[in-house]
């Protein structure tokens, strides 16, 4: 299933979800200006999260200064490993991110954002804290988002594209359900990833679904502490009102 749009407007023009789409887009760019040369795989080295180099940064060794390793976790969020890796999350980040930005606040909101980010991929790197595959990408960021987001407005309609057999459909899905539905999927996929030797764990490469259910998570319980609930949600935001809305650790 793949969002389209949410029937939920703002009234204010969200400044910090444009900037943070503009950001990830603009790193993307510049990575692929260096794709095809070996600079590519050294950047992307250089500001992922790598796991079991944050984990002897922790231990005090000496050739990981913790500093730099912790930094990793801010500059992996902002990297991706492809087109469809940053289409998909900045069309989420697009959906999502102007309403609770308008309920928080755009100061709050960047802190919130960048805190599940980190959440997140600590909460990844927890299951597999020797892993030597770069992580990064910014769902676990997105999903803090999508976390919030289902508490405040959990019976706001997301647009969404839905295969049926051989075509594809529209439905309007109840925020509950369509972000519901994607958080299981993350916990199983990460689930399944304890003892299935294929692409979705982290120590085989593809996607950090630890980092994106932890994300989730974190989003929802952090959420009221950043002022989630402090303003009204907009009157009438209903189906009725409308908007237009090497291996690697994708995350």
């Amino acid at each position: 299933m793949v969002p389209l749009r949410d029937e939920n407007p703002t009234r204010i023009t969200p400044y910090v979800t444009y900037g943070l789409i503009a950001v990830n887009i603009l790193v993307f760019l510049f990575e692929s200006s260096m794709m095809g040369t070996p600079y590519l795989e050294a950047f992307i080295r250089h500001w992922s999260i790598v796991p079991a180099q944050l984990t002897a940064s922790f231990h005090g060794d000496p050739n990981y200064p913790l500093l730099y390793e912790g930094s990793t976790l801010i500059t992996s969020q902002f990297l991706h490993a492809g087109l469809l890796h940053v289409g998909g999350n900045m069309l989420y980040l697009w959906i999502f991110g102007n309403n609770v930005e308008e309920q928080m606040g755009r100061v709050r909101f960047l802190l919130f954002y960048l805190l599940c980010g980190v959440l997140a991929a600590l909460a990844q790197w927890f299951f597999a804290p020797e892993s030597t595959i770069p992580s990064l990408g910014a769902s676990g960021a997105i999903a803090g988002v999508m976390g919030a987001y289902i508490l405040r407005f959990p019976q706001v309609r997301i647009l969404t594209v839905v295969p049926l057999f051989i075509f594809f459909t529209t439905l309007q899905i109840p925020a509950i359900v369509y972000l519901g539905i994607w958080f299981v999927q993350q916990a199983l996929y990460g689930l399944a990833s304890f003892n299935t030797p294929t692409m979705v764990g982290m120590e085989g490469g593809g996607v950090a679904y630890w980092a994106h259910a932890g994300g989730f998570v974190f989003g929802a319980v952090l959420c009221p502490l950043f002022g989630l609930f402090s303003k009204p949600a907009i009157p009438n935001a209903g189906p009725d009102v409308q908007s237009p809305g090497g291996q690697l650790n994708l995350d």
